[in-house]
């Protein structure tokens, strides 16, 4: 032992070299065999045995080192230094890339989301400190469950000591409403308003006509899958952020576009259905699950989102990714572009929403760079949200496919990077990583057919009809009280669609197909499943009742299922029976009509002259012929039955028994239109 110490300290500066490459060789093991195991679940067997082979590595060159030092071998210990540094690179570099990989899966999931809530008011009011709030009336959301529509304010109203006066709103809509109508003289609203609610009718001037007085900000822990490994069919809702931010933290998700997929691992075949977002479909945060705009549920956040769509369609939703539009620039670029047959030709502004620097495309088979494929995915203004819809299936088509090619480490650590910065999911990273087992699956059989035959894509659609909806329920008050645009869905579309979802989640057997006829002379067209002719009654629209007799409202009602009352009063103009107003608008939805008051002539007076009205009427009318007397077209009189019905015949002026005349002097309801559903 002590020779080993004179030795040791005759070739000193060997010595010190060999330790600083044990050392590093130390850090570099432990680095690599670390990243190993965070990969839990990706082969076990050879990750196992790997780290068993690096240890005994690790293990013989600190063994030859010192042996080396020991014997005084120059040419070994030149050899061991060698070898130490080589091993030092290997094991430092890639055990750096997993753990860099790792780092970046591991941001896809959100553990914690960031709220924001502000006190937002008119431009024109000259108060902009919180303090100087006084009493008076502020508005916010009647839902416990809402961390920025009602848990935040009610801490600021707490901590701040305010005095004002808080009026409750079941929506957001009938919220900004009141602000704008001078009801209440503040709100309390996401911090992000001016993004969520822009393209809500009546409000785009949000950003210049409001101004926020105060902010706060709570972060709360997100509730994430805590699920292993995925060996079972699932479904997934991806939600396009379009965001004109780097990044998708701080980006406001605005339901501006949705997909919803389904994947099974065991046939490899996955289903995509874009939801238009004005889909016109009962929304499960709002009051009673009122019927509204799909892309209205983002205003509460993904989890309103998806629980809207799972109970619309029926399908379980599994997972959501929240995609960040920007980040597809990046994205594309770091893999090269991507190969994708252009259906239309169009321009579209560039990703900072420069119309001064437009993206134009023309049709045909191209290779698309970032800003062209998001142009793609983003255009809607020539198209509708169904070919808008199908559009950025094709650029996620085209990813896919692009994504297969990748060779280079680099390319991988920087696409890693850029979806961990774009996209978000409740998915834990230990699923992620079970989809390594599916990846090598699809690989693996690859290598006997190409990858197309491979993968199935079954793209489905819902088909439908435009409708324009009054946005009211008179039933509980609430809505924007707008005529605003909505996409109504066919329920046979929708029933296709839902039953082709469940039958790739295995929810549901498929049907067998046992006859099947082809021409040779014609070409194969794929069958898009939900598209086609569904010939279903179209939903049913309040219309307006003024002007004709009450027994058109009493009909309608009773088809529709609503109650209908009737509010008499006399009139100068117009026929007994006729109605004059109705309590709710027309162009509602009849399921939100609830109860009907309709206002019904029942006494036609002559209108009361005065003195000077006499004079006039003496020197400017003559007297008609008795043959010429006013004989009146009206309706007739009210059915004495009481049953609703209208006992005239349109023929001729029926007078009451008075003597006097009912006939409108406009005539009855020849000239009205048909009222759908009541003959």
């Amino acid at each position: 032992m002590k020779n080993l110490f004179k030795l040791m300290r005759k070739n000193k500066l060997m010595l010190v070299v060999m330790i600083l490459i044990w050392i590093g060789c130390f850090l570099s093991t432990g680095l690599l065999l670390y990243s190993l195991s965070l990969l839990s679940g990706i082969e076990n067997f050879l990750r196992l045995v790997g780290s068993g082979i690096i240890i005994i590595v690790f293990i013989a060159i600190l063994l030859f080192g010192m042996k080396a030092l020991v014997k005084n071998k120059i040419l070994t210990y030149l050899i061991i230094v060698i070898i130490s540094i080589l091993y030092f690179g290997g094991t430092g570099y890639v055990g750096y890339q997993i753990y860099k990989a790792y780092g970046s899966l591991n941001n896809f999931t959100t553990t914690e989301t960031t709220y924001s809530s502000s006190i937002v008011t008119l431009k024109d009011n000259k108060v902009d400190d919180i303090k100087d709030l006084g009493n008076s009336k502020i508005g916010i959301l009647n839902d416990e469950k809402s961390v920025d529509g009602y848990q935040i304010p009610k801490e600021i109203i707490k901590e701040e000591n305010l005095k004002v006066k808080t009026v409750d709103y079941d929506s957001y809509a009938d919220l900004l409403t009141d602000l704008y109508e001078g009801n209440i003289d503040y709100v309390f609203l996401p911090t992000n308003y001016t993004v969520l609610f822009k393209n809500l009718e009546g409000f785009d001037d949000l950003e210049s006509k409001t101004k926020i007085i105060y902010t706060k900000d709570k972060t709360v822990k997100n509730k994430n899958s805590t699920g292993g490994k995925i060996t079972k069919p699932f479904t997934i809702l991806l939600m396009g952020v379009d965001s004109e931010l780097e990044s998708i933290q701080g980006a406001s998700f605005n339901g501006d576009s949705l997909m919803l997929l389904t994947f099974n691992p065991e046939t490899l075949n996955t289903t995509i259905l874009s939801i238009p977002r004005d889909s016109y479909v009962p929304i499960a945060c709002f009051k009673n699950k009122r019927k509204n705009k799909i892309t209205h549920a983002a205003w509460y956040g993904e989890e309103c989102m998806i629980n809207t769509i799972s109970e619309w369609t029926g399908i379980p939703i599994d997972y959501y990714v929240k995609i960040n539009f920007k980040g597809v620039v990046k994205l594309v670029d770091a893999l090269g572009g991507v190969d994708v047959d252009v259906p239309i030709e169009f321009c579209e502004q560039d990703s900072n929403r420069n119309m001064n620097n437009q993206i134009c495309l023309s049709p045909g088979q191209q290779t698309l760079n970032g800003e062209q494929a998001l142009a793609l995915a983003r255009h809607r203004k020539t198209i509708d949200d169904f070919r808008r819809g199908q559009n950025q299936q094709l650029v996620v088509k085209g990813l896919m496919n692009k994504v297969k090619t990748i060779r280079s480490v680099d390319t991988i650590q920087e696409l890693l990077a850029t979806l961990s910065n774009n996209m978000e999911t409740n998915m834990s990273t230990s699923e992620i990583l079970s989809l390594y087992d599916i990846a090598k699956d699809i690989a693996t059989k690859s290598q006997d057919m190409p990858i197309e035959d491979l993968l199935t894509m079954q793209r489905l659609y819902i088909s439908g009809y435009d409708q324009y909806i009054y946005d009211y329920s008179a039933i509980d008050g609430q809505g924007t009280r707008m005529r605003l645009y909505n996409f109504v869905a066919y329920e046979g579309s929708k029933k296709d669609v839902v039953e082709a979802m469940k039958i790739n989640l295995g929810l549901k057997e498929p049907k067998i197909i046992k006859k099947f006829s082809f021409n040779v002379d014609t070409p194969y067209e794929e069958t898009v499943i939900g598209k086609g002719e569904y010939k279903e009654a179209r939903m049913a629209i309040l219309p307006s009742f003024i002007g004709y007799d009450k027994s058109k409202a009493l009909s309608y009602g009773s088809t529709y299922g609503f109650s209908v009352n009737i509010k008499y009063t006399s009139s100068t103009t117009g026929r007994v029976g006729q109605i004059i107003d109705q309590s709710a608008p027309e162009g509602m939805d009849v399921d939100y009509v609830g109860k009907l008051t309709i206002t019904v002539i029942d006494e036609v007076t002559k209108p009361q002259t005065t003195p000077k009205d006499e004079e006039e009427d003496k020197e400017t009318t003559t007297t008609p012929p008795k043959d010429e007397e006013d004989t009146g077209d009206s309706t007739g009189s009210e059915n004495e039955s009481g049953d609703g019905s209208d006992s005239g015949d349109g023929s001729g002026g029926e007078t009451d028994g008075d003597g006097e005349n009912n006939g409108s002097e406009n005539g009855g309801e020849g000239d009205l239109p048909d009222i759908p559903g009541i003959q």
